[in-house]
């Protein structure tokens, strides 16, 4: 119990060691706003309307209540200051840590197999992006639950009972609350089920700790199955729910876009570069775009070694069962992330390497084991290469850790490191553009859209840029062309709509910003600028409507305190006016139109009495 718990201590002291660097690191240009930043219920932290919307909404694509939640709670308690909430992310990293280290260790009484694992888990590159990316707090939170719910069904498989069956399928609802990559959980306790708890037998594959009572080791499957099917029934209802989401947010790809046969190729593919960054893990990027042609040659060599691997792990399997546990949860897990189901442009990413690589760290330390045998100098060196692998993993995991300080480090390494990264070359463009360096953006943008010409984000952001520089045609034929990629875009719209409004066209404008506003009801930016427009047509009523509208879906709008505050003037509702007015300079205490109209409110106010 001693060791136990020095053990794990030391985990959470190396973990820390490794990872502290980002308590210094910003917010990043990539979900981290969206998530963040620009979120009104997160921004605000824990308030009754947030809480609720965290349960029914699917904003930014995604059905996860409890990760707004743990948003919202580091909003409530730590503000918007970002090194806190990258060091919660690393609590959640140690913390999955330890528990894969218990329950590997409660499992096989394999101390050194399980530190191994555990090790390998906390320190290797390929989870720097889960970690130090504060939007992906979904993914260390929800390996949370994940690693709970194996060490409770642990539990129940050694003295099944109700209650603790409940537990584990609560600690499962969570995590698919969490991220619903945890899917193919229901399948990974089958797989524990045969290897290491031994419940459920074909062969000889026996379990390396004290066998469990005879009744709960005969082979009948459908046994196991049919106590499992709450869990696949979670499963379902977690599917459904994600992909009415992404479809709704717009984030799921067509198949006419990504054809079948891309994507099988390209999951095939992907199934393998994630092994070979595992083993070589340099050149790791945030972004890795599908790439602009794959081969069926590709597709056939990688399918090849994957099934070459699968005959091997099965052929050793009454030997050696923990290469097919380990295999098999490696190649199941990947599933939901794969490719096969098409979300956003990426090829693949790290962080969807988060949970499966454990399949392959069981393998490692049970071959290493396997390979040693019982020869003390064996032990002795596969020791020494097992320490060797995990000092190498810490000093690249420092390493790559560098590149997510700043979002301009981040995109700057991805642009340089993965070639023809359109994605990266538009993020770059759009961090410099937020900087008001517009040069710069436009040549990221210039190159993004020579790589792919057809990048509506790249159109967008390079007419976001041209506005800023008064060059309105070439701003609105960005726009055009977004749109003929993308209709329904109401950020084209909107874009579309503010450089007819600067050529003095506000009909047309106003008719681009009603369209996005179809398309993004949401949109407080939208809702603003057509309050603007309305207000300037003399048009009060329906200005006051938009401006509320707007200060309905983001309370800390200034600009549309200030918007409102100004139609309610000219509306003779001087009293109200000023309440806005004051608002909008609290929250923006340098708005220098806000202050004089409050002066001027102010004068007439006084004058009237």
């Amino acid at each position: 119990m001693q060791n136990k718990t020095l053990m794990g201590l030391l985990l959470i002291i190396v973990t820390f060691a490794v990872y502290w660097q980002v308590g210094s690191y910003q917010f990043v240009n990539y979900d981290d706003g969206k998530y963040i930043l620009e979120n009104p219920h997160v921004r605000t932290g824990f308030t009754g309307e947030g809480f609720l919307c965290a349960f029914t909404s699917t904003y930014a694509s995604n059905w996860h209540p409890l990760t707004w939640l743990s948003h919202m709670l580091d909003a409530q308690l730590f503000g918007l200051n970002p090194g806190p909430h990258h060091l919660v992310n690393v609590l959640f990293h140690a913390f999955n840590t330890v528990l894969l280290f218990l329950l590997i260790l409660r499992l096989t009484g394999a101390h050194w197999q399980s530190v191994f694992v555990a090790a390998l888990f906390a320190l290797h590159p390929l989870h720097v992006e889960s970690v130090a990316w504060v939007a992906e707090r979904k993914d260390v939170l929800s390996a949370f639950f994940w690693m709970l719910t194996l060490l409770l069904y642990a539990r129940y498989a050694e003295r099944p009972g109700r209650g603790r069956y409940l537990l584990t399928l609560g600690a499962f609802a969570l995590g698919l609350m969490a991220k619903p990559m945890l899917v193919t959980l229901p399948l990974v306790l089958l797989l524990m089920d045969y290897w290491p708890i031994g419940r459920l037998q074909f062969g000889q594959a026996v379990p390396l700790r004290s066998p469990a009572p005879a009744p709960a080791r005969e082979a009948r499957p459908w046994r196991f199955l049919w106590e499992k099917a709450p869990f696949f029934a979670l499963s379902a209802a977690s599917s459904i729910v994600t992909l009415y989401a992404q479809n709704k947010g717009g984030a799921m790809s067509s198949i006419k876009a990504v054809p079948v046969t891309f994507r099988i190729v390209n999951a095939l593919w992907a199934y393998v570069l994630y092994l070979v960054k595992t083993v070589w893990p340099f050149n790791l990027a945030v972004l890795y775009p599908l790439p602009a042609t794959l081969t069926i040659a590709q597709g056939l060599s990688a399918g090849v070694f994957l099934a070459g691997m699968s005959i091997l792990v099965i052929r050793s399997a009454k030997r050696h069962p923990y290469f097919l546990v380990g295999w098999l949860w490696y190649l199941v897990t990947l599933v939901p992330v794969i490719g096969l189901v098409q979300v956003g442009s990426q090829s693949m990413a790290d962080r969807y390497s988060y949970l499966p690589l454990i399949g392959i760290f069981i393998m490692l330390a049970w071959g290493m084991r396997t390979a040693a045998g019982n020869d003390r100098f064996r032990r002795a060196a596969a020791t020494a290469v097992a320490i060797v692998l995990v000092l190498a993993c810490a000093a690249r995991t420092w390493s790559q850790l560098g590149y997510w300080r700043n979002s301009v480090t981040l995109f700057s390494h991805a642009a340089e490191i993965v070639p023809d990264n359109y994605i990266a070359h538009e993020a770059l463009g759009l961090v410099l553009a937020k900087s008001g360096k517009f040069d710069e953006a436009v040549s990221h943008y210039s190159e993004s859209l020579r790589i792919w010409p057809e990048y509506d984000r790249a159109l967008i952001g390079m007419g976001n840029v041209l506005v800023r520089q008064g060059r309105m045609e070439e701003a609105a034929d960005c726009a055009n062309r977004a749109l003929r990629l993308k209709p329904g875009s109401s950020e084209a719209h909107f874009l579309l709509g503010f450089a007819l409004m600067n050529q003095g066209k506000n009909d047309e404008a106003l008719d681009h910003y009603f369209a996005g506003l179809r398309s993004d009801p949401e949109n407080e930016g939208i809702h603003h600028v057509i309050g603007v427009i309305l207000g300037a047509q003399g048009k009060l009523d329906e200005s006051i409507g938009q401006f509320n509208e707007a200060l309905r879906i983001k309370p800390d709008y200034a600009d549309a305190h200030y918007g409102l505050g100004v139609a309610l003037l000219r509306q003779g509702h001087v009293d109200e006016s000023i309440g806005h007015f004051t608002e909008a300079l609290r929250l923006k205490p340098d708005f220098s139109q806000a202050r004089l109209s409050l002066d001027e409110a102010m004068r007439i106010k006084n004058k009237s009495r």
